[in-house]
C-alpha cells in the first residue's frame, strides 16, 4: 500500500444554490464531504469538482483512475430532468464506473449512481423527507453487507429529499429502507465499478441541519411541516441548543434525538466502512 488515499468530491450544487446556503449560515456540500474524508484520513488529499457550474471541466477515463475514491455530495437538482447540468453528471458518474473508482454518496449520489447504472428515480408520493428519516431499518442484505459493520439494525438519520429511487438494475442491492421511503441505502454494481449510496446525509450535524432547515423554511411552511415562522424557528433554536450542549437531555428528547445522530461514530460508521473496504484495500500506486 503507498500513500494516502486520494478522493474526488462532486457537489453538483450550483453556484446560485450554494450562495443561499452560506448566505443562511449553512456550509457547502464539498466541505461538509471533504471533512468527513479527512476525518477518517487526516492526510488525504481531496479534489472538488462543482459540475454545474458553466466552466466546469469534467474529467473523464484516466484523469478519474487517477483517484481511489470518489464521494457525491447531496444536490438541489432533479436527477429526472432533461437538461444539460443533469445529463453531464449522470455520464460522470458512468465515466467513474467504467474507471472502476470506489464510489460513495449520500442523496442525489445514490440516486446518480442508480440512474447510471439504468435505473430510475421519481418524486416521493409522500412528498418531502426533511429533518430526521426515522427508523431505517436494514435489510437481510444490508445486515449482512459491510459498509454496515458496527451500524444498528434500526437508526435514525439526518435527511432532506423531495424524489426516492423507484426501480433499479439487477446489480444494484438494497440495503435499507423505511415507511417514508422505500430506498435508503442501495450497493450498485455497474462495469467495473461499485458505488455504496445513502438517501440520508452522514455528513451534517445538528448545526448543519438547522441551517439547513433556516434555508429551506418557507418550503417546509407551505408544505404543512412547520405551522408558521415561529414554529419553524423555535425547532430550528432547539437544534442549534443541542449541537452547543449535548448534555441537554430535555431538548435531545423534545427533539427525538439519540446517539443514531449525536454520535459521530455511529452517524458516519457507513464512510468508515467505505473507506475501509472499498478504497484502502485498491489504493493505487
Amino acid at each position: 500500500m503507498s500513500g494516502a488515499p486520494r478522493f474526488l468530491v462532486v457537489d453538483g450544487y450550483s453556484k446560485a444554490a450554494r450562495e443561499e446556503l452560506v448566505a443562511g449560515g449553512a456550509s457547502i456540500a464539498a466541505d461538509l464531504y471533504a471533512a468527513m474524508l479527512r476525518r477518517f484520513v487526516p492526510n488525504a488529499p481531496v479534489d472538488t469538482l462543482f459540475p454545474s457550474d458553466p466552466d466546469a471541466s469534467l474529467p473523464a477515463g484516466a484523469e478519474l483512475a487517477r483517484y481511489d475514491g470518489i464521494a457525491w455530495t447531496g444536490c438541489s437538482l432533479t436527477v429526472f430532468d432533461d437538461e444539460p447540468r443533469v445529463k453531464n453528471q449522470i455520464e460522470l458518474c458512468r465515466a467513474a464506473f467504467e474507471a472502476g473508482v470506489p464510489g460513495f454518496g449520500s442523496c442525489w449520489g445514490v440516486q446518480i449512481a442508480v440512474v447510471a447504472a439504468g435505473g430510475e428515480c421519481r418524486a416521493n408520493p409522500r412528498g418531502r423527507e426533511i429533518g430526521i428519516a426515522r427508523k431505517i431499518q436494514l435489510t437481510p442484505e444490508g445486515r449482512a453487507h459491510p459498509m454496515y459493520v458496527g451500524k444498528p439494525g434500526v437508526f435514525d438519520a439526518f435527511i432532506s429529499h423531495d424524489d426516492e429511487v423507484t426501480h433499479w438494475p439487477a446489480s444494484a442491492r438494497l440495503l435499507a429502507s423505511n415507511r417514508f421511503t422505500r430506498v435508503q441505502s442501495m450497493s450498485v454494481a455497474h462495469l467495473n465499478g461499485m458505488f455504496w449510496g445513502l438517501q440520508y446525509h452522514p455528513e451534517y450535524d445538528l448545526h448543519e441541519m438547522a441551517r439547513l432547515i433556516h434555508c429551506r423554511r418557507a418550503k417546509m411552511i407551505e408544505l404543512g411541516l412547520f405551522h408558521d415562522e415561529g414554529r419553524a424557528l423555535h425547532y430550528i433554536a432547539q437544534l442549534e441548543t443541542l449541537h452547543r450542549d449535548p448534555s441537554r437531555a430535555d431538548v435531545a428528547w423534545a427533539l427525538g434525538v439519540d446517539d443514531d445522530v449525536m454520535s459521530l461514530e455511529i452517524r458516519q460508521c457507513e464512510t468508515a466502512n467505505w473507506i475501509a473496504q472499498q478504497v484502502l484495500p485498491a489504493l493505487r500506486p
